[in-house]
């Protein structure tokens, strides 16, 4: 994986991710095969920050049934990156 667009596809958004800003650590949704120096490496490439260390979780996909027909499908795995920056550096994700 070369571009760093190709290994953070999006940020995640919900509470938990938003309570973690204070603490300056970002959650995104990164490749499945992505590594954590490349992880780094994209992030401090895209945003233009220090990156402190990287976490990551893969997360498995839920089971959803279809409630006209019964039938269950499966949503895809997914894998979490957890950035924390160094001191001073921040990323403006949701501005404007």
């Amino acid at each position: 994986m070369k571009d760093p667009r190709d290994v953070i596809l999006r940020p995640v958004v919900s509470e938990k991710s938003y309570s973690l800003i204070d603490e300056n650590v970002y959650t995104f949704i990164v490749h499945p095969e992505a590594s954590k120096p490349e992880i780094r490496d994209a992030v401090q490439a895209i945003f233009g920050v220090a990156v402190e260390k990287v976490n990551t979780v893969n997360r498995k996909g839920k089971r959803k049934r279809n409630r006209r027909t019964g039938q269950v499908g499966v949503r895809s795995d997914t894998r979490r990156a957890l950035v924390t920056l160094r001191a001073g550096n921040t990323i403006d994700l949701f501005e404007g």
